[in-house]
């Protein structure tokens, strides 16, 4: 303890802010936001990106008459619906995070953790994103988003590349087979 009153005062006001503990949302939460706006500015830029990557069209890849064979599965709904990602994979680890918070009284770990956890499923959707915008790789009931009527249409002129008539955007969903979205 007297070591700590040898210590200059900027040093004494440090070592009292590190008491695990007595540090809550209310008293801390803004002080340690601005600590990290650095950090928020990276989240802000990544969930822009993740945004933008989910506007642009992905690359179309030339898909034959003969590679159709292997892409008429039936098409159906999601396994896992899109609303259920963000509920598993943000959702319930941050009612963890708070739980463990009410629990311990610590603005600062609630604070990284939060962090950590926005940080991970941002740059993993950026990356995924990214990728299949990239690599354009047709999904496996593609036949059916194309053509959900049956009936083909090719263009000899572009090489017999298929002539899609299908919905808009389960035509750009049909480009973004890999890699899954939600395994990332």
């Amino acid at each position: 303890m007297l070591y700590a009153w040898l210590l200059n005062p900027l040093q004494r006001d440090n070592m009292r802010e590190i008491q695990l503990g007595a540090h809550t949302v209310q008293s801390h939460g803004v002080k340690v936001a601005k600590s990290h706006k650095h950090d928020w500015v990276i989240l802000i830029f990544l969930g822009v990106m993740v945004i933008i990557l989910n506007l642009i069209h992905p690359f179309h890849r030339f898909v034959s008459k003969d590679m159709m064979t292997d892409l008429r599965y039936p098409l159906k709904s999601n396994s896992v619906p899109v609303w259920a990602v963000p509920l598993i994979a943000i959702l319930l680890p941050f009612a963890i995070f708070s739980g463990i918070y009410f629990k311990r009284r610590d603005v600062y770990d609630l604070h990284h953790a939060v962090l950590g956890l926005l940080y991970a499923v941002l740059i993993t959707g950026v990356i995924t994103d990214a990728i299949k915008d990239a690599v354009g790789r047709p999904r496996p009931d593609f036949f059916w988003r194309c053509f959900p009527d049956g009936k083909e249409a090719y263009d000899l002129a572009r090489h017999g590349d298929v002539i899609c008539h299908g919905n808009k955007g389960d035509i750009k969903e049909g480009h973004k087979s890999f890699p899954s979205g939600h395994s990332s």
